[in-house]
């Protein structure tokens, strides 16, 4: 057995708890009663994402299931590899967690912290926290009734729903960090150990200065993704906007989060050899800043310099009161010197808005995945490092508390001012290193993934990492999940003394949920990636109709990425494993010596006189006998050696014969299923061909309606088309987007500084705060009203084009 349930699985409090244990049986994960009896709800499409991740993985021998029917959380512990390899038994019944609060809305996603405490509940109608250990039920022991929090309820109302969460994601490096990424460009940290009602740190994202704007995507962001364990990548957060740009926000740190102190004091060594001792002042206040910082937020690096013996090292609240962090970026592809090439953020065979975002940290190489709604991913990698950028003179807004300890801050995050130059490739350190350059990026590849016509302009693609194997990317879409293997990764193919050759990625589909109709696909609700010690990685997804839930699981040994060779060999074992031997393998019936026939033996020379010997005489019967001799040892031997070489391999020849027969006889029944299906391929081929006849009739038919001989459009006008287009489904939408955020906006600071006016009047700084909220709240207004303007305006635009295009098609009629 490779995974043993914990022993008070079926207990309902922890293991201190004196609840009677419940008997639990084993089935098969696939035939589980959770999967199989659960009635599935039909939402609405205005409710309904197309997607929903209601399926998670503790990563160690536990999966979580949302129930949208019963409005709970199944908790089914399982066992990898038993009874088989590649068989997955889980415990039956499951545990019950049910919340202590009723809760009104649809979850869409549900995603689990590190140490497996607390579970996030995201959905329209805003975000819940519940936490996994409570107390049983007085109705029924065998359900658990757990303590659930709301976070952000100021924020995220879900009354008016007009501050939507676009991404919520727990933070590596902390049990009770919570990152919410929301629709009014904002990015939120809560602390959910202190307080789940106020964030601990507001990062307000502003990718433009105000008023250069030239389209609405590039100011409405859709994802982010936390940074991994490299250098100043563990403080990093990346956030992608609806036009494919992606920018950086470092250093980014959760109050109380640990780190290991090795890699802290890598990086406070760097700043300190590569930065101070830099000849370029800007590379020189960068750093400094870099190091206060470091000093501030890890009080014992100090100690830890000195040579003092830590392995883990705690984050203290800090925050540079004369100094907010830049937003870096938007990322750019590298290029060489005097050679700019495409440094164009959004590749040519991408199409659609860009929809989710994912980070993974592959040996020596920060990869960068991006989707997009019509069905591409643009694989990237950061040619350069990350560094932390800061901009001087806007101070953040900082919360302590009566003893001047930092409880939390927001700050404002603009673009650093001025032309930055690009980072190329073949620049020395002196010029790249601390100047407060993004890292350019490196396009490893785009991959298509070739989803349906009709999924493509409405295709939301979620991404996954693979546990067992780093090069692994899952994507999810409604077409089911498709696995990406990286072939190609810059500075680790460097460091291992690879070949260098830039190879295209390969991509396969794991699990289909269309079931043979592209049209009306079964939408995937949950996923989850299992694997053991052993290599064995199992993917299992989960997917809804109207009648019931339905898992699917697959299951391969794969820890190293599939080559064609390998792919042979295992072809040529499978051959040798089943039986099949060709020509030169099959053993000899007979000896290609027995062949050839007896041996020519030269007769002896006879005198003359040989005629005139008799039988009877002495010569003549010796003359006899050495004939006879002769004869034997040739003709006879050679007989009697042919019959014993058949009689040994007689059982073989009975077994070639066994063999022929059979496989005659399977010859016989596949000639008859053919002529059994020989009527049905006819009447198939004579409904074709009345197809084809009715079809040639409806094109005879079109051809003659009134405008089927226009002229198609020109190059100028097809990319007008596609200009309109885009301005349609991406233009508009944001524009809304950032309307209504603006309002809620607007209403949430109104009813802030009608507060703060009848608490706070005695106080100084709270009535300075309330000039500023009104002076922000004339800002508001003025530019709700350009927005306002500037919609009317194009409103009228797109109507003068609709106009003009139904005037140039009645003319062409």
């Amino acid at each position: 057995m490779r995974y043993n349930v914990d022993l008070n699985e079926a207990d309902s409090e922890p293991r201190r708890s004196l609840t009677p244990k419940l008997d639990v049986d084993w089935v098969p994960l696939k035939t589980h009663p959770v999967f199989t009896a659960a009635t599935a709800v039909d939402y609405d499409d205005s409710v309904s994402p197309p997607l929903r991740s209601l399926l998670v993985s503790d990563g160690a021998s536990r999966l979580y299931f949302w129930d949208s029917t019963k409005l709970c959380l199944h908790r089914i512990s399982i066992r990898l590899g038993e009874p088989e390899p590649t068989s997955v038994l889980a415990a039956s019944p499951s545990k019950v967690l049910q919340p202590d609060v009723p809760l009104d809305f649809v979850v869409h996603k549900i995603s689990i912290n590190k140490n497996g405490s607390a579970i996030a509940l995201v959905g329209p109608g805003g975000l819940w926290i519940m936490y996994l250990y409570g107390h049983s039920s007085t109705r029924d022991s065998s359900t658990v009734i757990c303590r659930t929090v709301r976070v952000g309820p100021q924020i995220y109302n879900g009354d008016h729903d007009v501050i939507r969460t676009l991404q919520v994601s727990w933070h590596p490096y902390s049990n009770f960090h919570l990152g919410v990424l929301s629709s009014d460009s904002v990015f939120r940290l809560f602390n959910l150990s202190a307080d789940g009602v106020q964030p601990e740190q507001e990062y307000y994202l502003q990718p433009v200065e105000p008023g250069q704007s030239k389209n609405a995507s590039s100011i409405c962001p859709v994802d982010f993704s936390f940074g991994g364990d490299h250098l100043w990548d563990k403080f990093s957060v990346f956030v992608l906007f609806s036009d494919g740009s992606i920018y950086i926000l470092c250093p980014v740190v959760p109050f109380r989060s640990t780190y290991k102190c090795e890699s802290i004091l890598e990086i406070y060594n760097d700043a300190q050899s590569f930065g101070l001792k830099s000849a370029n002042p800007t590379a020189v206040s960068n750093s400094s800043l870099a190091i206060s910082w470091l000093e501030e937020t890890f009080p014992n690096l100090v100690q830890a310099t000195d040579g003092g013996d830590m392995t883990v090292i705690v984050a203290h609240p800090c925050a540079l009161f004369d100094a907010s962090l830049a937003l870096q970026g938007p990322l750019r592809r590298a290029c060489n010197n005097g050679n700019e090439g495409d440094i164009s953020i959004k590749g040519a065979e991408c199409e659609g808005r860009a929809v989710s975002l994912l980070y993974k940290l592959i040996s020596k190489d920060s990869v960068l995945v991006t989707a997009w709604s019509g069905g591409q991913l643009q694989i990237d990698a950061l040619a350069d490092e990350i560094q932390p950028v800061w901009n001087l003179g806007s101070p953040p807004r900082v919360h302590v508390d009566p003893n001047d300890n930092i409880l939390g801050h927001a700050m404002i995050c603009e673009l650093i001012t001025g032309k930055l130059s690009e980072v190329k490739l073949d620049q020395p350190l002196d010029y790249t290193v601390w100047l407060g350059l993004p890292p350019p990026l490196l396009r490893l590849a785009i991959v298509d993934l070739a989803l349906p016509k009709k999924m493509e302009r409405c295709s939301l693609i979620m991404m996954f990492v693979d546990k067992l194997m780093d090069e692994r990317i899952y994507a999810l879409h409604n077409g089911g999940i498709d696995s990406i293997i990286l072939h190609f990764l810059p500075f680790t193919s460097q460091s291992r003394g690879q070949d260098q050759t830039m190879k295209t990625p390969s991509v396969h589909p794991v699990l289909n949920t269309c079931q043979g109709d592209t049209s009306n696909p079964f939408p995937l609700c949950g996923f989850a990636s299992l694997s053991d010690s052993f290599g064995y990685s199992w993917i299992v997804g989960v997917t809804i109709s109207q009648e019931c839930i339905v898992l699917e699981m697959k299951t391969w040994n794969l820890q190293v990425p599939v080559q064609f060779s390998n792919f042979l060999n295992e072809g040529k074992l499978a051959a040798t494993a089943t039986g099949e031997k060709n020509e030169s393998e099959r053993s000899e019936i007979i000896s290609k010596n027995l062949l050839s026939g007896p041996k020519v033996v030269l007769l002896p020379q006879s005198s003359s006189n040989m005629r005139s010997v008799t039988a009877d005489s002495i010569e003549g019967r010796s003359m006899l006998h050495q004939y006879f001799k002769l004869f034997h040892e040739n003709y006879v031997e050679y007989a009697h050696t042919v019959y014993y070489e058949l009689k040994q391999h007689g059982p073989e020849l009975k077994r070639l014969i066994d063999d022929q027969q059979a496989r005659l006889r399977e010859a016989q029944q596949k000639l008859l299923k053919v002529g059994g299906k020989q009527e049905l391929l006819e009447d198939r081929i004579e409904r074709a061909i009345k197809l084809h006849n009715v079809l040639e009739e409806r094109i005879y038919r079109l051809k003659n309606l009134p405008g089927a001989h226009k002229r198609p459009l020109s190059k100028a006008e097809r990319e007008f088309k596609s200009t309109l287009d885009h301005f349609t489904g991406v233009e508009v939408d944001a524009l809304h987007t950032s309307i209504d955020t603006l309002t809620a906006r607007l209403r949430r600071y109104t009813n802030s500084s009608k507060n703060n006016n009848l608490v706070n009047q005695q106080h100084k700084i709270h009535r300075r705060n309330t000039c500023v909220q009104g002076s922000q709240i004339s800002q508001l207004k003025s530019s709700l009203e350009k927005l306002s303007l500037l919609n009317a305006e194009n409103a009228k635009k797109v109507k003068l084009v609709e106009s003009t295009i139904k005037s140039k098609e009645a003319n062409r009629c």
